[in-house]
């Protein structure tokens, strides 16, 4: 009993309660790590919160520590964060209270080193690569003489003043440009907004759509020219429905969006050369092939004109041409006159021939022999009317003869199909007869075995149907809570309940009174809960 008292005596330690140590233990760890610098791999990044915040660790080989970088220390970040990349992050280490975890705020975040930035390049490279976005068959040819050029650079460097300068020497057209950042945070999507707004230009609006893009960027480092390899960069590059010239940087410099571009220029001059031929030039090789195309015209006139001469020498004269045919109509105009004179003594004595032979005799003895001819016509065809005539008489009087025997047929052939009804009649009525005999021994069936599935036959066994306040049939005791009515199905009638408490033993049932001897005593159903 004396331990007892002893352990229940008072201390001096000062008593804390879980929130004010864990505010002493917080302000603790802020007070001794202030600002640190810490060189580790992300894990477990997944992207920012909804909130805009983003969570993840840092790791190394032996140990691990949460980290957490707020929305708006996020959107400043230069770069963002991957899946295991290698990083360093400067922050503040602070307490979690709620979880009782220790984690850094991070406050800027940056490679480590230029071989992470390599590798980083390398993966986005090959998985870009991989989807088909730097394919040779992708890539379409600059026009050769644009209308308008679309620069996307920033406004206030020498890169615009070079490439303005550069295509008014060789070739001035009209040029759009597009400011954008090139260096630091937003740089990159300022980029990509650039090319998608170049693109959705409408060629027949009031700003003319450029022929060709170029992207420009002067040298710096890999820090600096980063922007170019960020992935909204390349898959907007790539995605560019006009030609695009990438020229980033110096001529030892690469980034991923010259794999992506049409064209890569060593420099932003380069690029100006590239987009424009130039002028002076283009004038010369005109006038050259100008002067060209009139010496041909000339000495094919030359030759055309001495091939008509040589034909002209070759034809022969009118007076040739037409010396045979005025002698042929000559001779014909001769021999016309002497032609047309035994013409017409050949005809007159062909008529005085024929003339000869018409006598009046002649002509008496054909008029006698056609009215001859014609009287046996008529005679022959009065015959033909009269034996048709006798022939029709006959006809009549057999139709006549016909129609006074057909009531007497038509009553026999009506007896006769009569018949031939009733007889179809009779078959109908003992087809019928038989096939409801058949269809009602089907029902029969199916009513057996619809009623050996029926639920109510295991109702009668003993079992029972619960249903709750909506007469949905409750297959587990979860379904139910305390106090809801249901209804009990028994094979003779409803019974209505409500639950009680998971553990409450259902009030004792009153003790029927016994029945009758000899009277058949249903099985109790027993308690569901």
């Amino acid at each position: 009993m004396s331990n007892v008292f002893e352990n229940d005596s008072p201390s001096n330690l000062t008593e804390y309660s879980v929130s004010e140590l864990s505010g002493s233990i917080k302000r603790t760890v802020e007070t001794a790590f202030d600002q640190v610098r810490v060189r580790g791999e992300i894990s477990g990044y997944r992207g920012p919160h909804s909130s805009g915040h983003a969570y993840f660790a840092l790791k190394d080989d032996r140990a691990r520590i949460d980290a957490v970088v707020w929305k708006g220390t996020f959107s400043r970040l230069k770069f963002r964060p991957e899946e295991g990349m290698e990083v360093i992050a400067t922050g503040k280490v602070t307490t979690f209270p709620g979880s009782s975890k220790y984690q850094i705020v991070i406050e800027t975040l940056q490679p480590a080193g230029a071989g992470a930035l390599m590798a980083l390049i390398e993966e986005r490279k090959r998985r870009l690569g991989a989807e088909g976005l730097f394919d040779p068959s992708r890539k379409r040819r600059l026009p050769f003489m644009p209308r308008v050029i679309g620069v996307v650079t920033s406004p206030t460097g020498a890169v615009i003043r070079d490439i303005l300068h550069r295509i008014s020497d060789r070739f001035p057209v009209h040029v759009i440009v597009w400011p954008v950042k090139v260096q630091g945070d937003g740089s990159g999507e300022e980029v990509a907004n650039a090319i998608r707004g170049f693109n959705s230009f409408d060629v027949r609006g009031d700003m003319p759509r450029p022929d060709v893009l170029i992207i420009a960027r002067g040298g710096g480092s890999l820090e600096d020219l980063w922007s170019f390899n960020d992935e909204i960069v390349v898959r907007a590059a790539a995605e560019s429905q006009i030609p695009l010239i990438s020229a980033v940087g110096h001529e030892t410099d690469w980034t991923l969006i010259d794999y992506a571009a049409d064209v890569r220029a060593p420099t932003p001059t380069g690029a100006a050369e590239m987009a424009v031929p130039v002028k002076a030039e283009l004038e010369a090789q005109t006038a050259a092939l100008t002067a060209r195309l009139q010496g041909c015209m000339s000495r094919r006139m030359d030759h055309h004109r001495q091939s008509v001469r040589a034909l002209i020498r070759a034809l022969p004269s009118l007076d040739q041409l037409l010396a045979l045919p005025r002698r042929r109509f000559d001779e014909a105009a001769a021999g016309l006159g002497r032609g047309l004179e035994l013409n017409t003594i050949n005809k007159r004595r062909g008529f005085e021939r024929i003339a000869a032979h018409l006598r009046p005799d002649v002509l008496s003895n054909r008029l006698a022999e056609r009215r001859q001819f014609l009287n046996e016509r008529m005679t022959r065809a009065e015959r033909t009317i009269e034996r048709l005539i006798d022939r029709s008489k006959s006809r009549v009087t057999r139709a006549d003869a016909t129609f006074a025997t057909l009531p007497a047929r038509l009553k026999t052939q009506t007896a006769r199909l009569r018949d031939h009804l009733a007889n179809l009649s009779r078959h109908a009525d003992t087809a019928a007869r038989h096939q409801l005999t058949r269809a009602r021994g089907e029902l029969t069936a199916q009513d057996r075995v619809l009623q050996s599935l029926s639920y109510k036959n295991v109702l009668k066994r003993g079992y029972a149907v619960i249903r709750d306040d909506e007469n949905k049939p409750v297959s587990q005791a979860a379904m139910l809570s305390s106090g809801m009515g249901i209804s009990i199905e028994f094979a003779d009638g409803h019974v209505g309940a409500v639950t009680t408490e998971a553990g409450t033993a259902p009030a004792t049932p009153k003790k029927r009174a016994a029945k009758p001897q000899g009277e058949q005593v249903p099985p109790k159903q027993g308690s569901l809960f």
